[in-house]
């Protein structure tokens, strides 16, 4: 095998890889967006456990193709790069939704969450969403709330005895 032959193989396979192992893969094209920008962002994913791998289209294609991701294979265009990762989906999708606000040149084409396909739109409305965390702690308050009202109206009802006997032993009475 040449040496392109040989490249162009270990980046489809670092491109299936990626968008069969790491429990989300999203799609961006980027035109125009000097190298430092780009540098920024690969910086800010990192911090976000996210990882870029660039790719040709004929590539990334062929891969897409092999990984049962046809419709997805069909919408690349341009020079392009794939966000991969196993971190929180919306935090990441922020970070490129963001981006791509600031930089004309960086569309996000698409993405993989869980094996699912996104839509562009679908990336949009994830990057929308609250982190994870920030979900979990409401839905720790929620399951918290009525045993909360519950010990509050129990310790209410023991304050107001604690009253009536109060008053009753000022009183005078037995």
């Amino acid at each position: 095998m040449k040496v392109g032959q040989l490249y162009r193989k270990r980046i489809a396979d670092s491109v299936k890889e990626g968008v069969t192992k790491k429990s989300n893969a999203f799609v961006v094209t980027y035109s125009g967006v000097s190298s430092s920008k780009m540098d920024s962002l690969r910086k800010d994913l990192k911090r976000k456990k996210a990882d870029i791998l660039v790719s040709k289209t004929s590539v990334a294609r062929i891969a897409l193709k092999d990984s049962n991701y046809e419709t997805l294979a069909n919408r690349l265009s341009g020079q392009l790069a794939f966000i991969l990762s196993d971190a929180d989906a919306s935090e990441i999708s922020k970070v490129l939704v963001n981006f791509s606000k600031n930089y004309e040149g960086f569309i996000v084409q698409g993405g993989l969450l869980n094996g699912a396909m996104l839509s562009p739109e679908e990336v949009k409305t994830l990057s929308d969403l609250p982190s994870r965390e920030v979900l979990l702690a409401k839905f720790v308050g929620t399951l918290q709330a009525p045993v909360t009202r519950f010990a509050a109206a129990l310790n209410a009802k023991s304050r107001d005895f604690v009253s009536i006997l109060t008053q009753k032993s000022k009183k005078g009475g037995n």
